[in-house]
C-alpha cells in the first residue's frame, strides 16, 4: 500500500474501502474500453451493450464521488498535514473517471457506422488489444507498488500513445470524402487520451505529487518525467 495512502485512514472510511473503490474504477474502465472498442471495431451491436456501458460509467462516477467525500472528510479532520496525500488521490481518481468518458466517446463513433480506410481497422484492433492489456496491468501495478513494473508500463504506454498520435495526424492529412479518415483520427486520439490517463495513474507509484499529470496531450509539450 502506498505510503501516502496509509495516511488517509479516518473514522469514516477505511483505507481498504478506498482501495477497493479505486480498483473497481480501474476494472470498470478496462471493461468499458474493451466493450466500446469492440463495438466500433469488431461489429458488436451498439444497442446490445449501450445500457450496460452507461451503467458502468455511472458506477465509476458514484465511486469517484465516494472517494471525493472521503477526501473532504479527511482534510477536515487532519488539515494541512493531509493535503499531499489527498492531492494524489484526487488526481488519480479524476484520471480513472476520464477513462470512462473517453470510452463513451469511442462508443459514440460506432453509431456513425462509417468504417475505416484499408489497413486502419487492423492497426486499431492491434492497438486496442495492447491497451486492454495495459489497463489490466495498471490495476495490478497499483496494488503491488512495483516501481520496476510501473516504469516499464509507462514506457510501453508512452510508445503506444506516440504511435496513436502519429496515426491520428496521418489520418487528418488524408483526403476524406467518405468520413472514414475522420473517424479513424478520432479513434486514435481517444486511444491516446485513455493511455495518457493510465500513465498518470501509474506515475503515482514512482513520482512525487508535484509531478503528477505530467503527460500532456502534446508529446512535445509535456514535461519529462
Amino acid at each position: 500500500m502506498f505510503d501516502w495512502l496509509k495516511r488517509i485512514q479516518s473514522s469514516v472510511t477505511s483505507v481498504e474501502e478506498v482501495l477497493q473503490y479505486f480498483e473497481q474504477m480501474l476494472e470498470d474502465g478496462r471493461y468499458m474500453f474493451e466493450t466500446a472498442s469492440n463495438t466500433l471495431l469488431a461489429g458488436t451491436n451498439p444497442e446490445a451493450v449501450k445500457a450496460d456501458l452507461w451503467a458502468t460509467d455511472k458506477r465509476i462516477n458514484r465511486l469517484e464521488r465516494r472517494i471525493r467525500r472521503h477526501v473532504v472528510t479527511h482534510l477536515t479532520m487532519h488539515g494541512a498535514g493531509a493535503i499531499s496525500s489527498d492531492l494524489v488521490l484526487m488526481s488519480i481518481v479524476k484520471d480513472a473517471e476520464r477513462i470512462g468518458d473517453y470510452c463513451k466517446n469511442i462508443f459514440d463513433l460506432s453509431v456513425l457506422g462509417r468504417g475505416f480506410p484499408d489497413g486502419v481497422r487492423e492497426d486499431l484492433l492491434e492497438s486496442k488489444s495492447s491497451i486492454t492489456r495495459l489497463l489490466a496491468k495498471a490495476r495490478n501495478i497499483y496494488k503491488s507498488e512495483d516501481e520496476e513494473d510501473a516504469r516499464a508500463f509507462i514506457a510501453q504506454a508512452d510508445a503506444l500513445a506516440q504511435h496513436c498520435d502519429a496515426r491520428a495526424m496521418a489520418m487528418v492529412a488524408r483526403e476524406d470524402p467518405d468520413g472514414k479518415s475522420a473517424i479513424s483520427a478520432l479513434t486514435y486520439r481517444y486511444f491516446k487520451r485513455i493511455l495518457s490517463h493510465a500513465i498518470n495513474i501509474i506515475t503515482s507509484v514512482v513520482v512525487p505529487v508535484d509531478q503528477l499529470d505530467y503527460y500532456d496531450e502534446d508529446v512535445e509539450g509535456r514535461e519529462d518525467g
